[in-house]
């Protein structure tokens, strides 16, 4: 067995540090690292990520902003993606591109598995039908719906 991540630190919209696996201790975790400049991000992986969270409701799905130099993210540059001008997930930001190294990502966006239990289990990259389909079988033998 891999050993549990211990913490995943981001700030919250406000600028509050959260540390994730606090934060949602003991679910499943859909983390979904991005940047909204990314259109791969923001057309695909972001509309994924939300029909990921209708379909396997005993999941939590977040999105992490990961911010690069020129690329930050603020509350109001995250919120400008969503045409209802709603959240439809909680999204948090990782300053200084911390989480997205953290997890070795290849570049945005980048799709973080984490078990109930904490342990990765699975670290796929990309937004296209090949990604969709490796997340779909992940959560799949993962989740119970």
């Amino acid at each position: 067995m891999t050993n549990p991540i211990t913490s995943i630190n981001v700030v919250d919209l406000d600028g509050v540090p959260v540390d994730l696996m606090q934060a949602y201790k003991h679910k499943i975790l859909l983390l979904i690292i991005y940047n909204n400049d990314c259109l791969g991000c923001t057309g695909r992986a972001i509309p994924l990520a939300y029909e990921f969270q209708q379909t396997y409701p005993n999941i939590q799905v977040v999105g992490i902003h990961a911010d690069f130099p020129g690329r930050i993210g603020t509350k109001a540059n995250i919120k400008s993606i969503f045409t209802s001008g709603d959240i439809p997930f909680p999204i948090y930001i990782d300053k200084n591109r911390q989480v997205f190294d953290q997890f070795q990502s290849e570049g945005t966006p980048q799709w973080v598995l984490i078990s109930e239990d904490g342990v990765l289990f699975r670290s796929i990259f990309g937004s296209q039908a090949n990604a969709k389909n490796r997340l779909f079988y992940a959560l799949e033998s993962l989740v119970e719906k």
